[in-house]
Formats: structure tokens, C-alpha cells, sequence
């Protein structure tokens, strides 16, 4: 019988570790926790409706004794230098009191988020460990993941960076990566775990330096490179530390934190919470287009099961005709595939398939979003210049809230669109009066000069070449792109040396040379 993964609700989440300028100052460090704390809260809300953590929820967890121990050990630095020094790793495994900060992070303050995460990677580890041995890249980078998503391969950023291993989709695509209607490999544990090997080794090709493939993982080689340029040439990444992007500069720090935290749970009396899941499991080729459901209903498989095991499968369409796609199933169950293979295929085929085949309109989304408790629900018709950064400071929700709330996985709306937002209970008239108000208006609400933006997001020409793009709040790679003909984000992203849109800011000046 199939066994749901169970995990805490708690698991850590995918965040972009920051730190603040100097490595000198504890109170930045701080200041790091308290914006991790945030960050760890928005991002499980896109983990606590994956299937199997709903599972989790109907589990007693107070029958789970997180905390034997009455204190919670903390050592010495020279402790936590000689560990790390132990620690069979070819990647430099530097320790100052922001790393420290940081292991504290992990052993003390997620102490119960580390337990689910080290037996979820029980699951994840081992693959890609095999798959980084057959490119000759060090193992021990694949607590990468834990940083970029918290292993959870459905996460996506606030800039649509998306899968275990955050890619953008134009770096997707660089690597070979299907991203379409039907298919999302960022989202495929394997395939994405390939992509980020190769685009590991390409980055070691450049620096030469696995601190610095790291620290380029994270805001890419352009600012490295541009880093190591302000700094005279210096190679080391705490000598160019100052020159790098605030969130890279806590970014290696939380990867030491990591791989210390991974090899010394125990000593801190951390216990793991492993997962039932099938580790044993199939994979097999597909050549015509087939519906999870069909899988589910006559194999007895439940749906969302056969959803986890397959995320790069958007609208739960396998569309293997013509080509040739992998479904992963519990191993238990590949027998009796092979031998109802025919029987599946023409199970309930009419609803999903047209007469020849092909594929009907798709489906929603497979999950339904469960309106929240204790709060008033409004309507907002999304208006032009309207995008969901705006929207959710308009309403002051999360914005991975407002996307939960309405089934969008990254940040793509369209006029006229209705979203359904959730302010607390007794403030509903507070917001009513929002969706009428002019766009100006609404920013002058939450106090934002709108006539020195409007000027400032403007297009500019320079030298009858280039324009200029100040970037907004909310803004990806994609939405601007789409606003001047025949550019692409991998365009915008070769004229700007940029590897992904994970490093796109409010503010920041983007160079795009129009075509035609």
C-alpha cells in the first residue's frame, strides 16, 4: 500500500538568506533573523497544500517529542571550528560570527524545521548525489537546495524562480529545461537536479572556486565577476564581501551553516521526523498522452500521491504523444502498469482526449484554494498597470497569500481578472472603497509618491540604441520583456549579464535594445 510522505507543517522553506554590509556587525546578523523569521512564514503557505503535508496536518504531532533535552546545547567557536574543519568537504568551510549567527539559525530557532528537513532529504539526497558524482562536481553542494527551496519541488519565488532548484526560465531553457502549458521540468527533481549541475560546472569553469560558484549560484556570474573587479582583482569571497549583493552576502554563510547543521544534528540534540514515503519507486516511459487520474483510478493509487511523485506536470497531463515522457509510481505498482497499460489509456479517455487523441482544453489547476479562516473576503478587478505587488501592499496581505488565494504560481495577471482577497475580520470596510479608487489613489494610500514613480519606471532611450527600464516592484523578467516586441528574457538577460531574474530589484536599471 502506498504510504503518504509524511513531514512537519514546519518544514524549513525556501528563502534568500540575507545579511546585512558588514561582517562586522552582529546586530546585521540579527537583523537577518528577523527577516528569515518573515520569509520562512510566507513561503510554507506554497508548501501546506501540497498533499502530502495535509496528511501531516491529521497526524498528532504532540504524541512527537521535538524536545528531550531542557537545554538546548550551544558550543564554543573553537567547537564549531574544529568540526568544520572535520568535515570532509573540498568547498572552503570558513567560520566567523555570521556563520555562527547563522548555525544558531538551524540548531536553535529551527530546530524542528531541521529534524523534517533532514529526513525529507533521506528521499532527495541520494539522487542527487548520484547525479553530481556523473558530472565530477562536489557532493556536498547539494545543500544548495536546502537554501534555494527547502527540497520542495514546487516552490516558486516572488520572481518565478520555480523548482527545487530555482530556476529562472530562460536559464531553464539555457539548460534544456521544457518549460510550456503542459510540462514544467524546473518542477522535475531529476531533470532540474541535471540542469543544476551543468550550470554548477559551467560556473566552477569561470571562478575556478567553489566559494564563488556559490555565491554566483545565487546572484550570478555578472556579479561576481563585477564584485572581484571593484575589489582589485581579489579572488577570496570574504575579501570582495562588501562588493557583492546583500542577499549574497549571507547566502555562503547559510550554506556553511548548512552543511554544518546536516553533519552535526545530532550533537545538538536535533531528532529527524522521516518521511513514509515509497522510497523505492519506477520510472516509466510514456508515448501517449494519458491523465494522472486515469493512473489514480484504476491502479488505487490517490491522485495527489501520484501528483507528488510527478510535479513537472502542470495540468495533470502526461502529453507523450509524439514523444516520450517519464511518470514515476511506487515500484509496488509497476507490475501492475505494464500489465493494464491498454486498460488505462482507455479509461475515461473521452473526458480528458479528444477522438484522435489530442489533448482537450486544459484543467485548472489541480488544487482548490481553502478560503481562510477569521477573515472578510473582497473582490478586485485587476485594472491596467495593475501587477500583485501592488495589490498586496493595497491590501496589505502576503503576496504568496494573494497567489494561494486565487491558483496563481507566479505572476501573471490580466485585466479585468477578479481576485479574491482576504483581509482580517472587521476590516472589510477599511479595503471596500480600493477597487474603485484610481491607480494614483491607490497609492497614495500607503504613502507612495505616484508622480515621481510614474516618472521614474518610465522607458528611457540612450543614445537611439538602448532603453533604459527602471524595474517596479513586482516586476519579472517575463512582464517586461513582453512589453517590447520580439524580446525575450534570455535577451534582456545576455544584454545585462545576468544568469537568472533571481537578482531583479525595485529600482535596479535594465538595458534593452529594441528590435526592429
Amino acid at each position: 500500500m502506498f504510504k503518504p510522505l509524511i513531514i512537519s507543517i514546519l518544514i524549513l522553506s525556501q528563502v534568500t538568506i540575507a545579511v546585512a554590509s558588514s561582517p562586522k556587525n552582529d546586530d546585521d546578523s540579527l537583523a537577518y533573523i528577523r527577516n528569515y523569521n518573515t520569509s520562512i512564514t510566507t513561503n510554507l503557505d506554497s508548501l501546506i497544500n501540497l498533499w502530502y503535508i495535509k496528511n501531516s496536518i491529521k497526524t498528532d504531532y504532540n504524541s512527537i517529542e521535538y524536545e528531550s533535552l531542557s537545554v538546548i546545547p550551544e558550543f564554543s567557536d573553537s567547537v564549531y571550528i574544529e568540526r568544520l574543519q572535520n568535515i570532509p568537504s573540498i568547498i572552503d568551510l570558513s567560520y566567523n560570527k555570521i556563520v555562527r549567527n547563522y548555525i544558531h539559525v538551524y540548531t536553535k530557532q529551527r530546530r524542528e524545521n531541521v529534524g523534517a528537513m533532514i529526513g525529507v532529504s533521506d528521499y532527495y539526497f541520494p539522487k542527487i548525489e548520484e547525479i553530481f558524482e556523473s558530472y565530477g562536481i562536489p557532493t556536498e553542494l547539494k545543500y544548495l537546495a536546502i537554501i534555494e527551496s527547502a527540497l520542495n519541488p514546487r516552490a516558486v519565488s516572488r520572481v518565478g524562480a520555480t523548482g527545487m532548484w530555482q530556476f529562472m526560465y530562460g536559464t531553464a531553457r539555457m539548460y534544456d529545461l521544457t518549460v510550456n502549458s503542459y510540462v514544467d521540468d524546473r518542477r522535475d527533481p531529476i531533470k532540474s537536479a541535471h540542469a543544476a549541475a551543468l550550470f554548477i560546472k559551467d560556473l566552477y569553469s569561470m571562478f575556478n572556486d567553489w566559494t564563488l560558484v556559490i555565491a554566483a549560484y545565487n546572484c550570478g556570474p555578472g556579479n561576481v565577476n563585477k564584485a572581484i573587479r571593484r575589489s582589485g582583482g581579489k579572488r577570496d569571497f570574504w575579501q570582495i564581501y562588501y562588493r557583492l549583493p546583500r542577499e549574497t552576502r549571507g547566502y555562503v554563510p547559510a550554506y556553511i551553516a548548512a552543511t554544518y547543521t546536516f553533519n552535526y544534528y545530532k550533537e545538538h540534540g536535533i531528532s529527524p521526523i522521516y518521511p513514509e514515503i515509497p522510497i523505492a519507486t519506477d520510472t516509466i516511459m510514456i508515448s501517449d498522452n494519458l491523465h494522472l487520474q486515469q493512473i489514480s483510478e484504476v491502479l488505487n493509487i490517490p491522485l495527489n500521491a501520484l501528483r507528488d511523485l510527478n510535479p513537472q506536470y502542470k495540468q495533470d497531463i502526461i502529453p507523450g504523444k509524439g514523444t516520450s515522457l517519464s511518470l514515476t509510481i511506487p515500484f509496488d505498482y509497476t507490475g501492475k502498469f505494464i500489465d493494464l497499460k491498454d486498460s488505462i489509456l482507455a479509461y475515461k479517455d473521452s473526458i480528458f482526449f479528444n477522438a484522435d487523441n489530442t489533448i482537450k482544453n486544459p484543467q485548472h489547476s489541480y488544487y482548490i484554494p481553502q478560503a481562510p479562516t477569521n477573515r472578510d473576503k473582497l473582490i478586485y478587478t485587476v485594472k491596467s498597470g495593475d501587477n500583485l505587488g501592488f495589490i498586496s501592499e493595497w491590501y496589505n496581505v502576503r503576496l504568496s497569500d494573494l497567489r494561494y488565494w486565487n491558483n496563481i504560481s507566479g505572476n501573471m495577471i490580466r485585466v479585468g481578472q477578479k481576485l479574491n482577497i482576504y483581509v482580517p475580520q472587521g476590516t472589510a470596510s477599511k479595503y471596500a472603497d480600493i477597487n474603485t479608487l484610481s491607480f494614483d489613489a491607490k497609492q497614495r494610500r500607503i504613502g507612495k509618491n505616484t508622480t515621481a514613480a510614474s516618472s521614474e519606471v518610465k522607458p528611457t532611450q540612450v543614445g537611439g540604441e538602448y532603453i533604459y527600464y527602471k524595474v517596479r516592484s513586482g516586476d519579472t523578467l517575463w512582464e517586461i520583456a513582453k512589453q517590447y516586441p520580439g524580446i525575450t528574457e534570455t535577451d534582456i538577460m545576455k544584454l545585462n549579464n545576468m544568469t537568472s531574474g533571481k537578482s531583479l530589484k525595485a529600482g535596479q536599471l535594465i538595458k534593452i535594445k529594441p528590435k526592429g
